[in-house]
């Protein structure tokens, strides 16, 4: 169904027509006066080519309609489709911080690092979450709102996807990382306040220490889920050949059990990519507030189409204006002949 935002607009259609029958000035006396030869010739060339001139008229004339239609903005409404959203905002914190490059997980038999695994799982984990309200905030040495909290799971997956390691910076602010969730979350409903928190650190940046962001959190009814993750162990080359070390020794677990406790929510460790798969599955059951079902229907503008077919008019019109120039030096140029 087409709607127009500004159908006052369409009040422009009959401008040119108005233009075109205003009463002409006439000069005075029965003689008839032209300015100079080269108007007396223009009337002849119209006179003898019509049809160049009348397509031209033609063209302008659809050029001004489709910018009238243009400027009123219409918009094709789709078929209404219907969305059960489960009352809850939920935001993913994800850590971009310079040890998530570690590659000690695996995906599709092939080793990665903790970004890939993360991304990985996070993007079956937001297709399943159709109905909730998802926000993405990425940390490092800063938090920042990645994607804020919407309905367009696709649009939020495209942008966890985009998501690089050192783009918030090579630290961990996690502190920093919950003060912005409780931010983005301050004015939704006490049962709906919910942030999933993944990192493979402790704290090392940020102004505002995480204890105390955890303590606010509870205070403002904001459950907190923590992961941990990185593996236990894995095996590097060194000098005297293969070597056992554990990649997860800067991980404060204690910090991140602590902080769940804190908010009412769980912590989880997650060693590998079965364990995300794991832990996710366990997050997507938790029982969601029920709400009632929301009516969507998608919205298409179709200004710029418009202005474009109006563009494409008015150059037309300029290159038949063009040919009938032409078309007159060479009348002219016979009729001298």
């Amino acid at each position: 169904m087409l709607e127009l935002s500004l159908p006052w607009f369409l009040l422009l259609l009959p401008l040119p027509f108005i233009v075109y029958f205003l009463p002409k000035a006439k000069p005075k006396g029965d003689g008839i006066w032209w300015g100079n030869t080269e108007q007396l010739m223009d009337h002849q060339d119209r006179k003898a080519m019509p049809k160049s001139v009348t397509w031209r008229y033609v063209c302008l004339l659809l050029s001004w309609v489709l910018l009238v239609f243009a400027l009123s903005q219409p918009i094709w409404l789709g078929e209404p489709t219907k969305v059960t959203p489960s009352g809850r905002d939920l935001l993913i914190a994800l850590d971009l911080s310079g040890s998530m490059q570690v590659t000690d997980m695996t995906l599709n038999n092939q080793s990665v690092n903790r970004l890939e695994a993360a991304k990985s799982v996070l993007s079956g984990f937001i297709q399943e979450r159709r109905g909730d309200r998802i926000g993405i905030i990425v940390f490092g040495s800063k938090a920042y709102l990645q994607a804020p909290l919407s309905f367009d799971t696709k649009t939020i997956n495209q942008l966890v996807q985009e998501t690089q390691i050192g783009f918030a910076g090579e630290q961990t602010a996690i502190g920093d990382a919950i003060g912005l969730s409780i931010k983005r979350l301050e004015d939704k409903p006490s049962d709906k306040k919910v942030l999933i928190l993944m990192t493979d650190g402790a704290n090392t940046a940020g102004r505002v220490q995480p204890q105390q962001a955890a303590a606010f959190a509870a205070s403002q009814n904001v459950k907190i889920h923590t992961i941990g993750i990185g593996a236990d162990s894995m095996i590097v080359q060194s000098f005297f050949g293969p070597k056992a070390i554990n990649p997860s020794t800067d991980l404060d677990e204690t910090l991140l059990k602590n902080i769940a406790a804190q908010t009412g929510g769980e912590y989880f460790r997650a060693k590998s990519t079965e364990d995300l798969h794991a832990i996710y599955q366990t997050l997507d059951a938790l029982e969601p507030t029920p709400a009632e079902d929301v009516w969507q229907r998608p919205l298409t503008s179709l200004f710029h189409w418009l202005g474009l077919g109006s563009m494409a008019f008015l150059g037309l019109a300029l290159l038949m204006s063009k040919q009938l120039s032409w078309n007159k030096r060479a009348w002219r140029s016979g009729e001298k002949a």
